[in-house]
């Protein structure tokens, strides 16, 4: 943990709060809820979404459009095609958005276009990925590879902090058992651990951990009680139609409903949902060079 020097948590350093929009930020006192299809389909379906979603307190709009299958004959994503979506529906509907990019052609085919970067699993030691994101200005999403330790996953955080970019979010996914009856383990030991080894945000992803839509509420609202910044989950206006983790994503309704009983949770723990639905700002990365100025709080460390 010493060669952390960035993504650990020196003595006496407070928790970063990341600033993702104008009136959006992860780490603070507020959890944040990301919501959406695991791929992007269509313009219709994503539309569908975010209308749906923004008035049941979800702030950003998940979406992929590069995705990594483990059989090369599943649905890849719509590629850069999908990128004109994505930016119509931050447009019309005020909302962040965050996609997954898998190489460095992908993170200059979506900068400007989206307001997060998410780095998979698969991908959270891919080196030159990693680089490419930290010369960029945008939050990254780095999720734990499914047998990654905590330090390795610090050390992948490090390799995109040690390139200027300071504005990295943890997520906890899910590591690999020996257990078939869960997609993976929700490592929600490691959601406490992270707190006290690292000031980064750390957010959790019961989609992918469980498999299976039964399980994710439930996994929801204990990575809430447990400290977690946030939720990245995943649903769909058809879940059962998706063309992409079909099992494991939620009914917008029902998407509604596990964001309502995660309220009581969070201010049994000091915290709060945020209940509007922000405005924000367009941030561009690397196309524009633009640096965001923020103003530095008291007792807290604000990338």
């Amino acid at each position: 943990m010493l060669q952390a020097k960035l993504a650990s948590k020196q003595d006496g350093q407070e928790k970063s709060v990341i600033r993702i929009s104008d009136r959006l930020e992860i780490g603070g006192n507020e959890i944040v809820i990301i919501g959406g299809p695991c791929a992007v389909e269509s313009s219709e379906q994503m539309d569908q979404v975010a209308t749906e979603l923004a008035p049941a307190a979800i702030q950003v709009i998940r979406g992929c459009i590069f995705k990594p299958r483990t059989s090369p004959y599943s649905f890849q994503g719509l590629g850069t095609e999908g990128v004109a979506v994505l930016d119509e529906v931050r447009q019309k509907h005020s909302l962040p958005v965050i996609t997954e990019v898998m190489s460095v052609e992908h993170v200059h085919a979506v900068l400007g276009h989206v307001d997060i970067l998410q780095i998979g699993s698969r991908n959270m030691q891919n080196f030159e990925l990693l680089k490419a994101v930290g010369q960029t200005d945008l939050p990254v999403l780095l999720k734990r590879g499914l047998a990654a330790t905590l330090e390795e996953l610090l050390m992948a955080a490090e390799y995109i902090m040690s390139q200027g970019n300071q504005r990295v979010i943890l997520c906890e996914r899910g590591i690999r058992s020996f257990d078939p009856e869960t997609r993976n383990v929700l490592d929600l030991g490691a959601v406490v651990v992270l707190k006290h080894m690292t000031h980064l945000p750390v957010v959790v992803d019961p989609s992918h951990a469980a498999g299976k839509r039964e399980l994710v509420a439930d996994l929801a609202r204990a990575a809430v009680a447990c400290g977690a910044d946030g939720l990245i989950i995943e649903c769909h206006p058809e879940p059962e139609k998706s063309v992409s983790d079909a099992r494991q994503a939620l009914s917008l309704a029902d998407m509604a409903e596990l964001v309502k009983s995660l309220k009581p949770i969070a201010e049994a723990i000091g915290r709060r949902l945020v209940n509007t639905k922000p405005n924000f700002s367009v941030v561009a990365g690397l196309q524009s060079g633009h640096q965001i100025s923020e103003t530095v709080v008291p007792n807290r460390c604000r990338a």
